[in-house]
């Protein structure tokens, strides 16, 4: 773990990890030690409804520290890195900021800066999830060669990006990727940790966080959130929600919900790492434990 006295109190802190690997108790730590106030930097910690389920700081880490960023966006509501972005920016002027999360996203937008690229209407999506592979990128061929050029082209996710980009606006994703307004906080502004977990470690404290979930309430929550499960928006997303509804709705035994939960916990800290370790090479690693 790091020597929080080798951080400077006034330059702004990132912490990123995957789930479960504290990242929150060393933003509190740092928060307590130096001042600051705690920012989140969690696609999932944001909504309203999933205290317990999403491991959000509770009323008694709030109350040793200023926090900002957590449930305040509508169970039912969508939310987007360009909105996290909107809701940060204000707050970057006040205390020396903590920003703390498991979202690789937000932290490259913030850090890099984020073209601000029009939704994609939900008819181009469709026609474009039927259209084959090959299609795809033969059109993203002729449309945008510079980004076809640099993606994975066995990825069909990047390719379908491009591709619904350039059907939905007109325009290249690669021309809305060059007009990128600057970041809000480039990294050379920051003290960047990222949490480097052992996976045996990371993979046992998963279960047995889901474990103390489960006794602090992630079932009453989840039933509590039951009737408004099915305009849920992205706070669908929530690792184990859609197990433990599974459950109350009778399709799963809670033994059940919770193995399928800890696995989907599992696989998600894979995808963390797998990305941290792509894209984050400029930070600063903390091995845990």
């Amino acid at each position: 773990m790091i020597d929080i006295k080798t951080l400077s109190p006034e330059c702004p802190v990132l912490i990123a990890g995957p789930t479960a690997s504290g990242k929150s108790a060393l933003a509190l730590s740092i928060a307590e030690a130096q001042g600051g106030r705690i920012l989140n930097a969690d696609a999932l910690q944001v909504y309203d409804g999933w205290r317990v389920l999403t491991a959000r700081p509770g009323p008694e880490e709030e109350a040793r520290a200023p926090h900002a960023l957590y449930g305040h966006v509508p169970f039912e509501a969508a939310y987007s890195v360009g909105h996290w972005l909107r809701d940060l920016g204000p707050l970057l002027d006040g205390p020396r900021p903590i920003i703390v999360g498991g979202t690789g996203l937000y932290f490259r937008a913030l850090t890099e800066g984020l073209a601000e690229i029009p939704p994609t209407p939900p008819a181009i999506r469709a026609e474009a999830d039927a259209l084959p592979a090959a299609t795809l990128l033969s059109d993203l061929d002729a449309a945008d060669p510079v980004l076809a050029a640099r993606i994975d082209r066995q990825n069909r996710a990047r390719v379908q990006r491009g591709w619904e980009v350039w059907r939905a606006t007109g325009r290249p994703l690669s021309e809305w990727q060059a007009r990128t307004a600057p970041p809000l906080l480039p990294l050379t502004q920051t003290q960047p940790l990222l949490l480097d977990a052992d996976r045996d470690w990371l993979n046992a404290r998963i279960e047995t966080r889901f474990d103390l979930m489960l006794r602090n309430g992630a079932l009453e929550e989840a039933r509590a959130n039951l009737p408004r499960w099915p305009q849920a928006g992205g706070s669908a997303k929530a690792i184990g929600a859609p197990e433990l509804i599974a459950h109350l709705c009778g399709a799963l035994s809670l033994d059940a919900a919770r193995d399928a939960a800890i696995i989907a916990s599992r696989q998600y800290a894979k995808r963390q790492r797998t990305w941290f370790r792509a894209r984050m090479s400029g930070w600063r690693h903390i091995a845990q434990p």
